[in-house]
């Protein structure tokens, strides 16, 4: 698509038509959902009995389509990364045709493993060191120790076992179910649309951590998924987010949903909204860059005597809406298909299974769970990482490479992620109490409530075959 100039109104708020950010003007709120729209009573043995750990194995993770990195790790032909979900170990490499392909990383002479690293490049191809068969970065069976010796060995039907792998928005994603549906079935159409002006695809990445946490994969993504928790985990963020749950945003779709609560304080003073603002980048460190033109745009009210004045419909919130797009186009990027508050607001997504975005303007933070390897209920493999909307010449500068924790606790986050990482082993010891048959949501959770409803499809479904 040929970019466009942005339209820039520096004396207020743009004038905007139609995008697809406009969906929360017409989007459910709390009080259109039914009472029993959804099961707001969560079996606790789902983040804690083995044996729902099976059947999720069965249900869920080897028949969904699952994120499992960005597009821009693998550029180069032969470079390659392994994913691995319970003792399943697959490999996503880039041919020297440019596709990406995903296989099961095993050899199809004797099962030995090709790749025990992480990630690497074999722009020659893969090779088993255990009697020297390699193969093609397309999987094909190339070449086998004293081939003229073998047999009966057919290479045409002895290649790689291939597994699906597409992209969206800049992620890899990829299906271990051999009749999985095409990933564009899985996120849809309407929620393409909805993403399309963020330019995910171009951000690169600038923060990128993995490590083990003590909790169930569940706890992870549930805790993501509501602001119920700000007062008493993240009491800090009051001072910038409304949290009142009457202007929360929601939308569901089959197996995904996004929502949105204004990044508002309603009944603050100017100079507490400021404040507010100016505290952002403690918590948000990609607000530094837009701290000085909002600093500009509030001057503009500041009398004399250094009294702030802001007169109606002026908020630090819409000051700040208008000092991200200020920021954003001067820097060459073209944010005219966001509307003002996507400047400002977050929308939080949940793709079905394991991962959860926040997004505005230029920024995207995700969060993903994986279950542990082992199995263990308890635990599980957390993933955080940032991405940036940047021009090019200063990607190079703030591109992050990846970072895997092994000592529990050694890697600070971010204030209020810190706080989560710290919050949500706290919850597992809890939900271990035999006796604590289930969880009770409330309204404002009905993200966590439409969450476990997919969880309920893909667990009749698999009941059901």
């Amino acid at each position: 698509m040929t970019p466009h100039r942005p339209h820039i109104d520096r004396g207020g708020p743009s004038v905007q038509t139609a995008r697809p950010g406009d969906w929360v003007e017409n989007a459910t709120g709390l009080g259109d959902i039914a009472p029993d729209a959804y099961r707001m009573e969560i079996p606790t043995s789902r983040y804690i009995a083995p044996e729902f750990v099976a059947q999720e194995r069965d249900s869920i993770w080897n028949k969904v389509w699952q994120v499992v990195g960005r597009v821009d790790e693998l550029t180069k032909a032969g470079d390659w990364k392994q994913y691995q979900i319970f003792d399943q170990s697959y490999l996503i490499v880039r041919g020297k045709d440019t596709r990406l392909r995903g296989f099961v990383n095993a050899c199809r002479h004797r099962g030995n493993v090709l790749c025990r690293e992480s990630r690497g490049n074999a722009k020659r191809g893969f090779l088993c060191q255990y009697h020297l068969w390699s193969y093609d970065l397309d999987g094909r069976l190339k070449g086998m120790l004293r081939e003229a010796l073998a047999g009966p060995i057919d290479k045409d039907t002895h290649g790689l076992i291939e597994v699906a792998v597409d992209t969206f928005a800049g992620f890899i994603f990829l299906n271990p179910d051999p009749d999985a549906a095409p990933l564009a079935d899985f996120i849809g159409e309407e929620v393409a649309t909805m993403l399309a002006p963020y330019h995910l695809d171009q951000m690169v990445t600038v923060m990128d951590v993995t490590e083990a946490i003590d909790c169930n994969w569940k706890v992870v993504l549930d805790a993501f998924q509501e602001g119920y928790h700000i007062d008493g985990i993240h009491p800090q963020l009051l001072r910038v987010i409304n949290i009142d749950p009457a202007t929360s945003r929601y939308r569901f779709f089959e197996q995904h949903s996004v929502s949105m609560a204004p990044f508002d304080v309603v009944g603050a003073t100017p100079e507490q909204q400021v404040d507010g603002i100016m505290d952002l980048p403690e918590t948000f460190p990609s607000t530094v860059a837009v701290i000085p033109r909002f600093q500009e745009l509030v001057a503009e009210y500041r009398g004399a005597d250094g009294t702030l004045n802001f007169p109606d419909g002026i908020t630090a919130r819409t000051l700040m809406q208008r000092a991200t797009r200020d920021t954003l186009t001067n820097m060459g990027l073209d944010v005219s298909g966001l509307t003002d508050a996507q400047m400002s607001d977050n929308h939080g997504w949940v793709w079905f299974p394991n991962f959860f975005m926040t997004i505005r303007a230029g920024e995207a933070h995700i969060i993903m769970s994986l279950p542990h390897p082992d199995g263990n209920p308890n635990r599980c493999i957390w993933h955080v990482a940032s991405y940036m909307w940047l021009p090019d010449e200063a990607k190079a500068a703030f591109t992050a490479e990846p970072i895997v924790v092994d000592e529990p606790g050694s890697f600070k986050y971010f204030e209020a992620l810190q706080q989560d990482y710290e919050q949500m082993p706290r919850q597992q010891i809890g939900l271990r109490n035999t006796a604590l048959k289930h969880m009770a949501l409330v309204k404002e959770e009905v993200v966590i409530a439409h969450f476990h409803s997919v969880v309920d499809k893909y667990l009749a479904a698999a009941a059901d075959s």
